[in-house]
């Protein structure tokens, strides 16, 4: 799934192109064999920020008129767990791309941070991190996880050994990787 990069686009724009992407599938997936009622979303580095956002944030499906269909997320390497933190602390320069896309308001970072949009009952989530990926991603899904045990005791996450951040996609390449297993069984609970 693509959605608008920035600039000039924020975070918003993607995160209501994703729904929207959503919705699509939703409405058209009968077409292909697929099933309305079990939609999954999964996402990489800054995708799965915006899948993690979608899935948390109903506001994205109640614009479009339609109740959240997200069953449960895959994250790979996410990216932008916390990005209130991450802005606040980075000290990145004014002009910094990022604050085109989030703006210079710690407000508007809370409402972009997946982190703060936890409830109980929320769809389900496997989260995937490199055991090697970039130390921002690490604090921010670490933050993101200790946050989910208090709706979801035992968290479905998992550190793959030796894995930077880049190759945590590139081994989807491979069919016969292991890890579509555990994401089958994931999406079949």
């Amino acid at each position: 799934m693509g959605y608008p990069h920035e600039p000039p686009c924020t975070y918003n724009d993607m995160a209501t192109s994703t729904a929207m992407a959503v919705l699509w599938v939703k409405n058209n997936i009968q077409l292909y064999g697929g099933n309305p009622d079990r939609i999954f979303i999964s996402g990489h580095s800054a995708g799965g920020h915006l899948a993690a956002l979608v899935s948390l944030r109903n506001e994205y499906f109640d614009t479009l008129r339609t109740a959240n269909p997200i069953k449960g997320a895959i994250l790979i390497d996410a990216a932008g767990l916390d990005m209130h933190d991450y802005l606040k602390k980075e000290n990145l320069k004014k002009d910094h791309h990022y604050f085109r896309v989030f703006t210079s308001k710690p407000s508007i970072w809370k409402e972009a941070t997946p982190l703060y949009h936890l409830y109980k009952g929320m769809p389900k989530m496997l989260i995937y991190q490199g055991e090697k990926t970039y130390p921002s991603i690490k604090v921010s899904n670490e933050k993101f996880v200790t946050a989910l045990k208090v709706y979801v005791p035992k968290p479905n996450f998992h550190i793959l050994k030796n894995k930077k951040h880049i190759p945590m996609i590139l081994q989807f390449y491979n069919s016969g990787n292991l890890i579509y297993k555990e994401m089958v069984d994931f999406m079949k609970e």
